[in-house]
């Protein structure tokens, strides 16, 4: 069974709108935000921690059995293998589909410049790994359904069945505005095989380099989509217990952080801080700069697995 955990639940109490009480209420009446609102893609939310519990950062989390039960299928995959030993980097070639619902930059028509830009983010972010991004080709479609298609979705599909170049090595890359502020989304490596036509990685286009989808405009939400395509999961995947992230140097972290909360400890019972400085967490662009040595050789091993002379 393939899982692309699509996450977009969006709890009432939490989004659009004012909270319960008198002050929000005021406020409203005002036509004042309250105090704290968080403003994201024409949304408001109650904080910036409402909005990740929103489960829009990121949809690809997966729930602990889905986790699991992939993990199981992945080491039965790497023990009978015909390949030799993992492939410690290489060069992967980037599709790149700009997808627009009109020919403005806030219609989602990035420029070139902007293009350019997230490939060196891309390649400074995983420079100690060992891979690299090869930018090979920009193609840009107006086309209003699949701007602010979701996952999941038909529009999303077709124009995935559309688009899509290469094999399993090639990684494809749609910038659009899906719906409800939704950050971005991937494919693990191991549902290639099953759904080849799907793979890849989708982001919101304002999160790139320049993009006004701050404080998640920096580049970083397709270094973290890039890292499930390569086979990563959250580092608060499973919480404190269970196998967590299936990474053994990342520390045990209970939920998603937000913002930059250093010397955050959400497992005090485990070994380390919360790596909250992980491309894999929930935090500020400004805030993610590392992937570990344990992250790295996962990398590898998917990328071998799954993906190399496909």
């Amino acid at each position: 069974m393939e899982y692309r955990a699509h996450r977009l639940v969006l709890a009432a109490a939490v989004v659009l709108g004012v909270t319960a009480g008198s002050e929000a209420a005021d406020g409203a009446r005002d036509g004042a935000k309250p105090a704290g609102t968080f403003e994201f893609c024409d949304q408001s939310y109650v904080s910036q921690e409402a909005f990740i519990q929103s489960g829009r950062r990121c949809g690809s989390h997966l729930e602990a059995h889905q986790a699991a039960e992939m993990e199981a299928r992945f080491q039965e995959d790497f023990a009978s293998r015909a390949f030799g030993p993992d492939a410690t980097g290489g060069v992967i070639p980037v599709y790149f589909h700009v997808i627009r619902s009109g020919t403005g930059a806030n219609q989602g028509n990035v420029s070139d410049a902007m293009i350019n830009n997230q490939i060196s983010v891309l390649n400074n972010a995983y420079a100690g790994t060992g891979w690299s991004f090869s930018l090979v080709s920009v193609d840009r479609t107006t086309n209003s359904s699949w701007y602010t298609a979701g996952p999941g979705t038909s529009a999303e599909r077709s124009m995935k069945q559309a688009l899509r170049q290469g094999s399993a090595n090639d990684l494809n890359i749609y910038s659009s505005n899906p719906g409800g502020g939704l950050l971005g989304w991937a494919t693990f490596p191991s549902s290639y095989n099953s759904r080849p036509w799907d793979d890849g990685v989708v982001i919101l286009f304002s999160s790139m380099p320049g993009g006004s989808a701050a404080p998640y405009n920096l580049g970083d939400t397709a270094t973290h989509e890039v890292g499930h395509w390569m086979g990563l999961y959250h580092t608060f995947q499973g919480g404190c217990n269970n196998n967590g992230d299936y990474v053994s140097d990342t520390p045990a972290e209970k939920s998603p952080a937000f913002g930059c909360p250093t010397g955050r400890n959400s497992c005090p019972n485990k070994p380390g801080l919360d790596p909250i400085t992980n491309f894999m967490d929930y935090t500020d662009d400004s805030c993610m700069f590392q992937f570990t040595a344990g992250q790295d050789a996962r990398m590898d091993s998917m990328y071998t697995t799954y993906r190399e002379n496909k």
